[in-house]
Parts: C-alpha cells; structure tokens; sequence
C-alpha cells in the first residue's frame, strides 16, 4: 500500500509502516529527523493528488487547539489558514484518510472527532488525548492499556524545541495505525 505521514519530521510514523512492508513516505516542510530518504521536504499540499492509499495527517495545531484558545483572538488569520490546511487534508482525494489534532475548534468548525485515543491506552504511561477524524478506517483499537496518566508533554518546559518535540506521534499509537490500519 502506499502510505503518505502528512506533516511529519520524525519519520515514527513511517517507519512503523515501512516495517510492515508499506511503500510509506512522510511529508514535512522540515528536513526528517532520521535522514531518511522516503521524505518529501516542502508542503504536502504539492503531493496530495498522487496515487496514495491511505494518508495519515498531522496538521499543524497551533492555532486551533483548545490549550491556546487565549490567544486565538490576536490570531485570527493564523487560525484561518490553520482551519483551511485542516480541511485540505481531510478533503483530499484518497481513499482511506486519518487526521489527527488535539481537542480544539476543529469539533465545532468541522465536526466532532471519530476517537480520542491517549498514548496509555498504547503502551506509553502518560496523557495527551489525541482526535481522530476518519474516513473508510476503524476506530483504533487499544493494543497495550497502562498504568500511569503522567502528563509529561503538558509539563514539557519551555524551550527552542519544545514544540516540535510535542509533536512528534508516540510509537505505541504509530504501532498501532501501521497493525489495524495497514
């Protein structure tokens, strides 16, 4: 199958794909993290008309999670270029489509989220609820619920990379996509 990671620097996602044997390709405005060469540096939006099965979106959230609602008032044309890129990518012409974003407008914009998944319910003992909207795939079933709930990546400091290390998908739950979706 070929397999398009949307918005990924990390190379998790599509690593967990290309393990099981996926023609699977990430897409980032920044370089991978790994060095891989199945990357596409640049906007995804220059690549979505290819010939891909099944896309997995992590559109940029920062203007439309709940936890920055504060400053959404003095950023109202971020939020709109942030809600358009959102609708790009689950408006794109492929077949199986998952998007993923934190709780936020994109519930009421758009409409509500198919799952909420959280990384404990993968393996990871911490919290970090995680919307799923999808279109022709199941709901992600749970595939190693444990203890924990450590809120680490809301306890994350501030630093030059903190946002981009918030970003990056948990193994567990890239596991899981690559398992159930794949």
């Amino acid at each position: 199958m070929k397999v398009l990671i949307a918005c990924e620097f990390s190379g998790v996602v599509r690593e967990a794909f290309r393990a099981r044997g996926h023609d699977a390709w990430s897409c980032d405005i920044l370089p991978p993290d790994d060095g891989s060469p199945f990357h596409h540096q640049g906007t995804v939006l220059t690549i979505l008309e290819n010939d891909w099965d099944l896309m997995i979106a992590h559109p940029p959230c920062t203007h439309l999670a709940s936890s920055g609602a504060g400053w959404f008032k003095d950023k109202v044309n971020e939020q709109l270029w942030g809600i358009a890129f959102f609708m790009a990518m689950v408006n794109a012409k492929i077949d199986k489509i998952a998007v993923e974003n934190p709780i936020g407008i994109m519930s009421s914009k758009y409409r509500k989220p198919d799952q909420i998944i959280q990384p404990w319910q993968f393996g990871h003992g911490e919290t970090k609820a995680t919307c799923l909207w999808l279109k022709n795939l199941p709901l992600l079933t749970p595939t190693n619920i444990v203890e924990g709930r450590e809120q680490r990546i809301h306890k994350m400091p501030p630093s030059a990379d903190r946002a981009k290390l918030r970003s990056i998908t948990y193994a567990g739950i890239a596991q899981a996509m690559a398992l159930q979706w794949g």
